[in-house]
């Protein structure tokens, strides 16, 4: 039953107090992003979600414009945006637009999807989250093959008081502030690069 209807009215309902709670930090955020990397404040990029929906993620912006890598565009203000994960409040309007969920895989490129095996394709079955069984046991630093795995398993096994668990073993690594990134990179390598 939760996952059928409770699901989308927890995340609704989640959503919303969440957004009252950090519209502070969301005007804060987007000051600071304005006057520090200039206009554009909001990254947008698309995103494959349930069933593979292509649709577009918003993030606050963590890099500079122009040439170079990832890892070598990123500002100090979006290493420490990324580590508490404050560029990603913007993405609780796609919860409320019904793109996204609370809990569930994180939304990944479109490209990947023709790199998946069958049981990793199972991940397109849901709702992408917020945060996800992956994220909760290590955000960026736990390996494609092992990440993709839990995706899965969190699949099977959809329920309230699971997604609860996620949620507070996210929070807790978000306020030690771990795992944003792989070591040499701005998040993970590439999956179809064979990250």
């Amino acid at each position: 039953m939760y996952r059928r209807w409770g699901k989308r009215c927890f995340d609704v309902a989640g959503a919303v107090g969440l957004l009252m709670l950090a519209s502070p930090a969301l005007v804060l955020v987007a000051l600071l992003v304005r006057v520090r990397l200039g206009p554009p404040v909001l990254f947008r990029q698309a995103r494959a979600g349930r069933e593979g929906e292509v649709f577009l993620i918003h993030k606050f912006r963590t890099m500079r414009a122009g040439p170079g890598e990832d890892a070598e565009r990123l500002t100090p203000l979006g290493r420490r945006l990324r580590a508490t994960a404050l560029d990603e409040l913007p993405q609780l309007w796609n919860v409320l637009r019904g793109e996204m969920s609370l809990v569930g895989p994180r939304p990944l490129l479109p490209e990947y999807a023709a790199h998946y095996t069958p049981r990793q394709a199972r991940r397109l079955a849901v709702r992408p989250g917020l945060c996800g069984l992956a994220q909760s046991r290590g955000r960026n630093l736990v390996p494609w093959g092992e990440r993709l795995e839990w995706d899965a398993r969190y699949v099977e096994r959809i329920t309230l008081a699971g997604d609860l668990r996620i949620l507070l073993r996210c929070a807790r690594l978000l306020l030690r502030g771990r795992g944003a990134s792989m070591p040499g990179h701005a998040t993970m390598a590439r999956f179809d690069d064979g990250g």
